[in-house]
C-alpha cells in the first residue's frame, strides 16, 4: 500500500465536489478529487432533461456535468475516477482502492461530497414477489441514458415530486407508456405546472392519497396493487415500476469517522461554514440534505472552499499522521463557534444545523405537511431573533423552504440551542 500527501482531498465528483475543487485549485491549492464511478459529474450525468446551470443558458444534465468537470480540471484539480474511499486511517487520512491498487491518502483538509441515494423497494417494505422490472430513478436513468437498455412497455411511477416527473420523462424517452404517478400525499408535491403538464399534455393520471401495497408477477412484473385513501384497492397493470424520491444521504464514511450526525437530515452535522465535528473535515452537497438541486450543491461548494482556505491558513498547524490507525475520539467534538440549530415540528429538518453570528449561508428546511403562507419564528432561550413571513408561498413536502441568514448576528454563542418553529 502506497502513501501520499495532498492539501485537500474531496470525496465525490458531483456538482458540490467539483465546484469545491475548482474554486480551491484556482488559488493554488493541491486538490485531489476521488470518484467511485467511472465518470465524474454525479447525478446530472444521466439526467437528459434541461434545467441545469444558470438561466437563460440552461443545459442538459450531461452537458452540465462535462462543464463542471472541465472547470475543475482546467483549474488544476486532479479528478480521479474508479477510486473508492474505504475508511479512515487517521483524523484526515483515508484508505482508498482504485485501478492502481490500495493507497493511503493524507490531507490537510478533507471535504465529504458523497451525495445521496434513493431507497429501493426493499427498504420501503413494499411486499410481493421479486420480479424483473423494478427500478429506482437512478437505475432507470442509467439503463436508458447511459446504456440504451429496453425497460418495458407500461410503467407505474411511485412518487409525484419533481424527480418523479423526470423519471416519467425517461420512461417516455425509452418508448414506454406511463400508466400513472402514485403518491401517498394528499396533494401532488411537485410544482403545479409539472402536475398539470402530466395530466393534460401527457394524459397521465396523478393519483394522490394512494399507496402501493404489493408488487405482482413472477419472473416479470405484471402489475402493482394500490390502496386509495377511501380504502378501495385497484390493480394497475404494468411491466415496470419506478420508485422515486425518498432520498437518504450517503453518510457511511461520515459514520465510520465518528462524525456527529444530525437526526433530522441524517447527514453530518455542520455549522454555517460547513465544518463537521472533526477538525479539518468539511461536508457539502446532498450528503447534508438529501436531496436539493445541483445549483444548491454548487453554491455550497463555492462556500466551503472559502472555509477550507481559512482552515489551511489558520487552523491546520501540521499534516495528518498516516500512522495513526484509529479515528479521532468521537467524544471530542470540534465546534469552534456556534450552537445547535433545531427545527420544530412539523418541520422535518434544517441545514446547516449549527449557527454562529458570522454565518451567512441560507438555511434549507423541509416540512412534513403542507403549510399555507407559513411564518417562521427563530428564537434562542425564549428570546426572539427573527420572524419571516412567506405570504405567497405554500410549503409542501419534498420542496425546500429557504430561511435567510440575516438574523445570525443576534445569536449568543454562549447561549442555548436556536429553535426554528412555524405557524
Amino acid at each position: 500500500m502506497t502513501s501520499r500527501q495532498v492539501d485537500v482531498l474531496v470525496v465525490g465528483a458531483g456538482p458540490a465536489g467539483l465546484a469545491t475543487a475548482a474554486r480551491l485549485a484556482r488559488t493554488g491549492v493541491r486538490v485531489e478529487v476521488l470518484e467511485r464511478e467511472q465518470s465524474p459529474g454525479g447525478v446530472p450525468r444521466h439526467c437528459a432533461h434541461r434545467g441545469f446551470g444558470t438561466w437563460p443558458h440552461a443545459l442538459t444534465g450531461p452537458a452540465h456535468a462535462r462543464l463542471l468537470t472541465a472547470s475543475a480540471e482546467r483549474a488544476g484539480a486532479d479528478v480521479r475516477t474508479g477510486v473508492t474511499a474505504l475508511d479512515w486511517a487517521g483524523p484526515r487520512t483515508l484508505t482508498t482502492v482504485g485501478p492502481q491498487g490500495a493507497e493511503t491518502l493524507a490531507a490537510r483538509a478533507v471535504v465529504l461530497a458523497t451525495g445521496a441515494r434513493e431507497r429501493p423497494r426493499a427498504a420501503r417494505l413494499v411486499p410481493g414477489t421479486r420480479p424483473a422490472g423494478v427500478y429506482t430513478t437512478g437505475e432507470l436513468q442509467h439503463a436508458v441514458h447511459l446504456y440504451g437498455q429496453h425497460i418495458g412497455t407500461r410503467a407505474v411511477i411511485v412518487g409525484a415530486e419533481s424527480v418523479s416527473h423526470a423519471a416519467a420523462d425517461t420512461v417516455r424517452a425509452a418508448g414506454a407508456e406511463v400508466v400513472a404517478l402514485v403518491t401517498e400525499l394528499p396533494r401532488a408535491p411537485a410544482a403545479p405546472a409539472r402536475t398539470l403538464t402530466a395530466r393534460l399534455r401527457h394524459r397521465t393520471p396523478v393519483l394522490t392519497g394512494t399507496t402501493v401495497t404489493e408488487l405482482l408477477g413472477r419472473g416479470r412484473l405484471s402489475g402493482v396493487r394500490v390502496r386509495h385513501r377511501d380504502g378501495r384497492t385497484t390493480t394497475l397493470r404494468c411491466d415496470t415500476v419506478v420508485f422515486t424520491g425518498d432520498f437518504v444521504p450517503d453518510h457511511e464514511l461520515a459514520r465510520r469517522g465518528a462524525l456527529t450526525l444530525d437526526p433530522g437530515t441524517r447527514g453530518p452535522a455542520v455549522d454555517g461554514a460547513l465544518r463537521t465535528s472533526r477538525p479539518g473535515v468539511f461536508a457539502v452537497g446532498s450528503v447534508l440534505h438529501a436531496v436539493e438541486s445541483a445549483a444548491t450543491a454548487a453554491r455550497e461548494g463555492a462556500c466551503v472552499a472559502t472555509a477550507v482556505r481559512d482552515w489551511l491558513t489558520d487552523g491546520s498547524t501540521e499534516p495528518d499522521r498516516t500512522d495513526q490507525k484509529a479515528p479521532a475520539d468521537p467524544t471530542d467534538r470540534y465546534w469552534p463557534t456556534g450552537v445547535p440549530l433545531v427545527a420544530g415540528p412539523p418541520l422535518l429538518r434544517i441545514a446547516p444545523n449549527r449557527v454562529a453570528p458570522a454565518d451567512h449561508l441560507p438555511y434549507l428546511l423541509r416540512t412534513a405537511v403542507p403549510l399555507t403562507r407559513p411564518v417562521l419564528h427563530v428564537t434562542q432561550d425564549g428570546r426572539p431573533l427573527h420572524r419571516e413571513r412567506f405570504p405567497l408561498t405554500t410549503a409542501v413536502p419534498h420542496r425546500p423552504l429557504t430561511l435567510t441568514a440575516r438574523w445570525t448576528h443576534r445569536v449568543d454563542p454562549g447561549g442555548g440551542p436556536v429553535h426554528v418553529t412555524v405557524t
